[in-house]
């Protein structure tokens, strides 16, 4: 499977919540996007959990995900040690930006779009190489 963009959950709730400081740029960046965006469920249940639950923009989300604009990537079981590694060097990252960090080491050529600078330009994939991300105007 190709997969160009990986998915973080701030674009997401920013895409979804016309409120979130990132309504705008995750708008116009999502939208350029030419191909189905890629996300895990985890990342996915994140953004939920952010959108509010039971609400319009949670059930925006979840029917992206049933048309195939959004899908998703099974990284676990297969891949839990290599997500755990990452999770034990760096103290702040949760298991939703390992799994994204993770798939970028699997599909080299594929970008990040995430709202998060101050972690993902922290993260490195194989050690040491810069994570190509995609991010909101500093």
């Amino acid at each position: 499977m190709e997969i160009a963009n990986l998915v973080d959950a701030g674009p997401l709730i920013g895409w979804l919540n016309a409120s979130d400081q990132w309504h705008q740029w995750a708008i116009e960046t999502l939208s350029a996007v030419h191909g189905p965006l890629h996300t895990t469920e985890i990342v996915l249940g994140e953004a939920c959990w952010h959108l509010g639950g039971n609400t319009q923009p949670v059930h925006a989300l979840l029917g992206l995900v049933r048309v195939g604009a959004i899908q998703l990537v099974h990284p676990w079981p297969g891949h839990l040690e290599r997500t755990q590694e990452l999770m034990m060097k760096y103290e702040r990252m949760d298991a939703a930006d390992a799994s994204l960090v993770m798939l970028s080491e699997i599909h080299r050529s594929a970008r990040i779009i995430t709202t998060d600078r101050r972690d993902f330009t922290i993260y490195r994939r194989f050690g040491r190489q810069r994570l190509p991300v995609v991010l909101p105007p500093a």
